[in-house]
């Protein structure tokens, strides 16, 4: 079997105990992907604030990749209020970068459930960093996990 430069995936889950609206409604506001990215990637968004999400709303980033600076434009590709939405990489350093951000509400839990598709660029010797780049997206998503529900418990203290 030889490099391919087939799609990978990323897929993780959790689960608030608060109502759907409330935890759609902080993912909504994009702003708060400051809030939620590891310090350590300088991320910043350049577009000017507030932006409107919606369908083919344009975004643009500019963040810090193991200390080489990047800039990062999205489109949203698909806005489904208060269920789903899904940004699509534009320019950035993926080759490919699709990212499905759902929610769904069962017995008094919101579950946010993210999937990310994605290529490495400079293929076939882009190939070489994916256990990296694995780790790395883990990584995020942990911290982004663990920041999300920091967030709500200091709302919900005051």
């Amino acid at each position: 079997m030889g490099w391919t430069t087939r799609d990978q995936i990323f897929e993780t889950s959790f689960d608030l105990r608060l109502p759907l609206a409330q935890v759609f409604d902080f993912f909504a506001d994009a702003g708060n992907l400051e809030r939620i990215t590891p310090d350590k990637l300088s991320f910043q968004i350049v577009s000017p604030q507030p932006i409107e999400m919606r369908d083919g709303a344009l975004i643009d980033y500019r963040l810090s990749l193991m200390g080489v600076p990047f800039t990062w434009r999205t489109r949203i590709t698909r806005w489904d209020p208060p269920r789903q939405f899904e940004d699509t990489q534009l320019a950035g350093p993926y080759r490919k970068w699709v990212h499905t951000h759902s929610f769904s509400e069962h017995d008094g839990l919101t579950t946010i459930s993210d999937r990310v598709v994605y290529q490495l660029p400079f293929w076939p010797l882009g190939q070489l960093g994916l256990p990296f780049v694995r780790h790395q997206v883990r990584q995020i998503f942990r911290f982004r996990e663990q920041a999300i529900r920091a967030w709500f418990q200091q709302t919900e203290a005051r």
